[in-house]
């Protein structure tokens, strides 16, 4: 663990040309979308914490890393210091190296100290994916309703091939045919892949709640978009403020729609939660994200965070108007490069939130179907 220090300010690195989110065939939600270089945006420290270690970034708040095998290859956690022991923010996936990461920062950083509670951002399984297995160790879990019924709902289904209903997201999205066979035939990534079992038993956080951890009040706020009532905690006694992947620095989270709510709109949920945050933003606050390093200048972000989806609406919609496409059809107008097969999933998904966003607002509209059942989209009747 390195102690605390003055935060030398760290110039922005070069944005990556790829798409964040290359995550392997798993096609985990996660951040996605690199994007130009930050303006009015600050990272105190220039180099994460090695695995195994920790920075203590404020009185008893150590930031710490777990790796996961993909393009995006971490996950940002946190522990706060308490009279009983430690408060862990954030977990990483289930998976051998994590649990031997997680035994080194217990035995190094962390000084053999219990921990008594973990607190899930939100439902993804880089954040909540070894939640169970610090219950089954006697921690306690604190995340939002949400959060805890949907990661017990997808952990408990396991398929061994897609469903129905998850091929016809697939078919109606445009997915190319012989992909699409390919895909249906093959065994689905599963939740549980990754994810420890949750037990019954949790402890809810809403909206607005205060709690008191790390010799702090916290004040609880939920965003959604890139996942429903995603928890982020502002502190009230200092500048700290615990984003999970809600507000994130130089890439934008995925806002993506599943066959689990294919009429889903993430990305006008995406931009409310964002002018919402704005009036609480200060460039004081010191920004803990769940990836990337940690930043201040968080006012300037959520202005990047939201003209990034609205410019992308706008291009798509004038797109579509000139020429109607299936959602699978929009890669080139959304990324900046051909997406691979390993990242196909998570940039349709991507694709489809554009999509349902601009029908939600009437900028377009269904216009006809492919052979296969894919549907294009076009501009509304009346334009």
């Amino acid at each position: 663990m390195t102690a605390p220090s003055p935060r030398p300010a760290a110039a922005e690195p070069a944005a990556e040309p790829t798409l964040d989110a290359a995550l392997d065939s798993a096609q985990v939600p996660g951040p996605t979308r690199p994007e130009p270089a930050e303006t009015g945006i600050a990272h105190p420290w220039a180099a994460p914490p090695a695995e195994g270690q920790a920075i203590e970034v404020a009185e008893g708040v150590l930031w710490m890393r777990l790796p996961l095998p993909m393009r995006l290859d971490h996950v940002n956690v946190y522990a706060l210091r308490d009279a009983d022991g430690w408060t862990v923010v954030d977990t990483g996936f289930d998976s051998t190296r994590s649990r031997a990461v997680w035994a080194a920062l217990k035995d190094g950083p962390l000084a053999g100290a219990p921990i008594r509670r973990v607190l899930a951002t939100h439902q993804h399984p880089d954040h909540i994916g070894l939640a169970g297995w610090f219950m089954e160790e006697g921690a306690e879990l604190l995340t939002s309703r949400t959060a805890w019924l949907m990661a017990r709902m997808l952990a408990l289904d396991v398929q061994e091939r897609p469903t129905p209903a998850q091929v016809a997201y697939w078919r109606r999205a445009g997915m190319p045919a012989e992909m699409l066979d390919r895909k249906a035939a093959e065994r689905p990534w599963n939740t549980a892949d990754v994810v420890h079992p949750l037990p019954l038993g949790y402890t809810r956080l809403r909206d607005g709640d205060r709690l008191r951890l790390g010799g702090r009040d916290w004040r609880v706020w939920t965003g959604n978009g890139h996942a429903a009532e995603h928890l982020t905690l502002w502190s009230e006694d200092d500048d700290l403020v615990i984003a999970g992947d809600q507000l994130l620095p130089g890439i934008s989270p995925n806002l993506g729609v599943y066959a689990t709510e294919p009429g889903a709109n993430p990305v006008a949920e995406w931009l409310e939660s964002c002018d919402r945050f704005a009036a609480l933003a200060e460039d004081r606050h010191l920004v803990l994200p769940g990836h990337k390093l940690p930043y201040t200048g968080l006012p300037a972000r959520l202005v990047q965070l939201a003209e990034n989806h609205r410019t992308a609406l706008d291009r798509l919609a004038a797109s579509l108007a000139e020429r109607p496409r299936t959602a699978a059809d929009c890669f080139d107008l959304l990324y900046r490069r051909r997406i691979g097969e390993g990242e196909y999933g998570l940039a349709l998904a991507e694709a489809i939130a554009h999509v349902n966003a601009l029908a939600a607002a009437g900028r377009i509209r269904v216009v006809g179907e492919t052979g296969t059942g894919g549907l294009i989209w076009g501009a509304p009747a009346d334009r």
